[in-house]
């Protein structure tokens, strides 16, 4: 071998070793940015997830309610079937104050 092919190689692999230390250096900071992205995501996830919840609640909730009130509503109001129901209400109500 002659001294000129032994500089060139030398070369050639310093300027890889370079480029793997870039390549290194620059996914390092890749990683850095992304982790800070995810930390400043997370509240914003956690956010619309609670805000999702409420809402489905509050749609299941209302639905249900609402149904009941009107069918309840819709149903003559003085018979032995509304009293009864008057009557359980309240009973249910006075047992769950006492518990």
């Amino acid at each position: 071998m002659n001294a000129k092919a032994t500089t060139a190689e030398q070369s050639a692999m310093e300027s890889v070793a370079d480029a793997m230390r870039d390549a290194a250096a620059k996914a390092s900071d890749h990683a850095a940015k992304l982790r800070g992205a995810a930390s400043e995501a997370a509240p914003q996830v956690m956010r619309t997830v609670s805000r999702g919840t409420y809402m489905t609640a509050y749609v299941l909730s209302y639905g249900i309610v609402y149904a009941a009130v009107f069918v309840a509503e819709s149903l003559p109001q003085d018979n032995a079937f509304m009293h009864g129901l008057r009557d359980g209400a309240t009973a249910a109500r006075e047992a769950r104050h006492r518990a």
